[in-house]
C-alpha cells in the first residue's frame, strides 16, 4: 500500500537526543512553512503515526498536543488533528551539539531551549566526547539549519576540531563552553576562561586553603577537561607557596591530613568522600574538598561541599540571545566560588 505523500515530509533522527514528539512536531511545522502542508489539512491519526515511526501513542499524541496549545493545529472530535493556520513564523531551526548530558549540561540545555521560546526549532545531538562521532554529525549535518551551536570537549583526536568546525557558515555558528583555536571567521561565543577561572576561584577561597599546606588536584589522565585548568591550578600554587600534585587515579592515592583536594568528575568525588571517611579525618579541618560545578546536592552532602563553577543557566540564555539578536559577540561567563563546609 502506497504511503499518503505527507508522510514524504514527516521524520524522526533515532540519533537524535531531541525528544521524538518535539522531532515530529518540528517536522510539521516545517513542512507548512515551505508549503508541503496545506491549512485545513487532515493529518494522519495518532495510531498510524505510532505505526509508521515506531514510537508510543502517547508520543505521537503529545507531538500533536504540543502543535495545538502553539496553535497550529486545530482538532476535531472523531476527525483527528487539521492544520489550523499556515501562518507559523518558524524562522529558527538549531542544531545543538553536546559532548555529553550532565546534571549541569541539563542547566545550559534547558535554559537555552526556554530562551528561544516556543516556536523555535532545535534537534539536539551527543557525540560523548568522541571526536569522530563530532566529526560524522557535522559532515552529515542538513543544510536547513540557521544556527549551529557547539560545545567541543574531547577526550581525544580533537587536535583538528577547528578544520570541521570551518566548514560551517560562521553567520550560523556559536561555540558554547570553549574557544577552540584556528576556528576562523566571525562568529558567536559563550565560554568559559578555564585557566583564568580557576586561578580567580583559589584566590577567593585563599584565607580557607591556608590550613592546608598541599593542593591536589584529581584529574584524569583520560580526560575531555581542558589542560588549561592545570595551568592555573599551577600558577595559583606557585603564587601562593602550596605543595601541590595532580592525581590521575583518586582510588590509589593516600588521604591525609593538610590536604585540600580540587575534583572535577562526579564519580571521582563519590570515591574521594568515601576514602576520606574510611581516614576518621574532618572534613573542612583536617582534610579540604572543593568540587567543580555546582548541584543541588554538594548544598547537603558532608553539610555542604564547597563548589567552583560557571553560571550555567547564564550560559543558556546568553547563547539563545546571540541568536535572537543575530550577535557574533564572544561572552565569558562568570565563574562562581561558593564556601561551604568542606573547606
Amino acid at each position: 500500500m502506497k504511503k499518503p505523500p505527507i508522510y514524504q515530509h514527516l521524520y524522526i533522527d533515532y540519533h537524535s537526543a531531541t525528544p521524538k514528539y518535539l522531532q515530529l512536531a518540528n517536522s510539521i511545522v516545517k513542512a507548512i512553512a515551505d508549503g508541503k502542508i496545506a491549512k485545513d489539512e487532515i493529518l494522519p491519526s495518532i495510531n498510524e503515526l505510532s505505526f509508521e515511526f515506531e514510537i508510543s501513542r502517547d508520543t505521537a499524541e503529545k507531538g500533536y498536543k504540543h502543535l495545538k496549545k502553539i496553535g497550529v493545529l486545530g482538532s476535531v472530535p472523531g476527525k483527528g488533528f487539521f492544520v489550523k493556520t499556515t501562518e507559523v513564523n518558524h524562522q529558527l531551526k538549531v542544531f545543538l551539539l553536546f559532548n555529553k548530558l550532565s546534571s549541569h549540561k541539563k542547566i545550559v540545555y534547558d535554559a537555552f531551549v526556554a530562551a528561544l521560546g516556543e516556536m523555535a526549532s532545535v534537534d539536539f545531538y551527543i557525540y560523548n566526547n568522541d571526536f569522530a562521532f563530532f566529526k560524522k554529525l557535522l559532515e552529515n549535518k542538513k543544510d536547513d539549519y540557521t544556527h549551529y551551536v557547539i560545545i567541543p570537549h574531547f577526550m581525544e583526536g580533537g587536535d583538528n576540531a577547528h578544520e570541521i568546525i570551518n566548514i560551517i557558515d560562521k553567520s550560523k555558528l556559536i561555540l558554547l563552553d570553549k574557544l577552540v583555536a584556528g576556528v576562523g571567521g566571525e562568529y558567536g561565543a559563550v565560554y568559559e576562561n578555564f585557566e583564568k577561572d580557576i586561578y580567580n576561584a583559589l584566590e577567593q577561597a585563599l584565607q580557607q586553603l591556608s590550613k592546608y599546606d598541599t593542593l591536589k588536584i584529581i584529574f584524569p589522565a583520560y580526560t575531555y577537561f581542558p589542560q588549561e585548568i592545570l595551568k592555573g591550578f599551577y600558577r595559583f600554587c606557585n603564587q601562593y607557596a602550596f605543595n601541590y600534585k595532580v592525581v590521575h587515579n583518586i582510588e590509589e592515592e593516600p588521604i591525609q591530613e593538610g590536604e585540600a583536594y580540587i575534583n572535577l568528575m562526579e564519580n571521582d568525588l563519590v570515591t574521594l568522600i568515601e576514602r576520606i571517611l574510611a581516614t576518621k579525618l574532618k572534613v573542612g579541618k583536617q582534610v579540604g574538598v572543593i568540587s567543580y560545578n555546582e548541584t543541588p546536592l554538594k548544598k547537603i552532602i558532608l553539610n555542604g561541599i564547597t563548589t567552583i563553577s560557571s553560571d550555567f543557566q547564564m550560559m543558556g540564555e546568553k547563547a539563545a540571545q546571540l541568536i535572537l539578536e543575530r550577535s557574533t559577540e564572544h561572552i565569558a561567563i562568570p565563574f562562581y566560588l561558593t564556601l561551604r563546609a568542606s573547606l
